[in-house]
């Protein structure tokens, strides 16, 4: 059992966490960058965001190899282990990257400074067994990614309501779990801009109720947390990360109701009530309140004409904006939250972080 939590923390954990840094040191940067090149006089900003989006597939496996602690050398082909595999993988390409890199940079160790020739040996082996996988396996990944998305896609513009609750709650759950609620969307492709293979309205649908989940997790917590942490924790975890509570919901895991209900009721009202759709890219759905990324995301979508935003948008989506990112998670949560604590459910201390 404890081999089992290692291997499930080294992988699910420290290389899925470490793709999503990946992720955003590439295309969520270079999708920043290129909606900065908008601004007149500023189109080699868009140049430079357009590199930065094309090497996501090597940011992520390359991330991965350096979490997982490899070598210099099986670190450095994993880049192009990264690339082969997110291009073979379709809409399916970073969790092709994800499970690919994840296979040859463990066997490039095995065989890392172990012989005379390292320097031929360990790339050629890393580089064999992920281009092997990226040609044989990424495009069945990337298959059954599409039906997956697809079916999310199809869910969303069927029941909306329920799909909307459910996707809040999972992704906001996934966003504070030790895992990324980042790169799992960006594998989903929760995003229906036309840049993204396999988008559709659904998954932007799907998006903008992961935004609201993501959202109302980091913001519930700031608030509800706010007369422990002060406002040290309300930034610390409002724009950095609700995962700060894990220790605290694993000793008490109540803590925890307030912010699920709030994206059990943020996640409806984004997709049926202000059609919030995410149109940026999709690692932004997972984002929530994180550098204010996922709201911005949201933004991103509309002001540029590359992402096919299919309607005006008015005073209602930026007061939906408002209201499902910032104002109803605050609202909600602290709700949930005073009776809570009024019958000793919660109490001072239970949410208090660096204990």
């Amino acid at each position: 059992m404890n081999t089992l939590k290692k291997y499930l923390k080294r992988y699910f954990i420290t290389a899925m966490s470490a793709m999503a840094q990946g992720l955003f040191a590439s295309l969520l940067i270079g999708t920043i960058f290129k909606a900065l090149g908008m601004i007149p006089h500023l189109g080699v900003l868009a140049d430079i965001g357009a590199f930065a989006q094309a090497v996501a597939g090597p940011a992520m496996a390359a991330a991965i190899a350096f979490a997982l602690k490899c070598d210099p050398l099986v670190i450095f082909s994993a880049a192009a282990v990264g690339y082969a595999a997110n291009a073979q993988g379709g809409a399916g390409g970073p969790l092709a990257v994800f499970f690919i890199a994840i296979i040859a940079v463990e066997l490039g160790q095995l065989v890392s400074k172990k012989t005379k020739v390292d320097i031929i040996v360990t790339p050629f082996v890393t580089l064999l067994v992920g281009g092997l996988l990226s040609v044989f396996v990424a495009p069945s990944i990337g298959t059954l990614v599409g039906y997956v998305s697809t079916f999310i896609g199809w869910a969303a513009t069927q029941a909306p309501f329920f799909t909307g609750l459910a996707v809040s709650v999972v992704m906001g759950i996934a966003l504070t779990l030790p895992i990324s609620s980042a790169a799992i969307c960006a594998g989903l492709v929760l995003t229906g801009s036309i840049v993204a293979v396999g988008s559709s309205e659904g998954l932007a649908i799907a998006g903008g109720a992961a935004v609201a989940g993501c959202c109302a997790q980091m913001v519930g917590f700031a608030v509800i947390s706010y007369r422990d942490n002060g406002v040290g924790g309300l930034l610390s975890q409002g724009i950095g990360t609700s995962m700060l509570q894990m220790p605290n919901i694993i000793r008490k895991p109540i803590i925890w109701l307030p912010p699920i209900i709030a994206s059990a009721v943020t996640g409806p009202l984004a997709t049926c009530t202000f059609s919030m759709k995410m149109y940026g890219a999709a690692i932004n759905s997972g984002m929530g309140t994180c550098g204010l990324l996922g709201p911005v995301g949201i933004v991103l979508g509309w002001l540029d004409p590359a992402n096919g935003y299919p309607s005006e948008v008015g005073a209602l989506d930026w007061i939906g904006l408002a209201l499902i990112c910032f104002i109803l998670p605050a609202a909600i949560s602290y709700i949930v939250y005073i009776p809570m604590r009024r019958f000793g459910l919660i109490k001072d201390g239970d949410m208090k972080l660096d204990k």
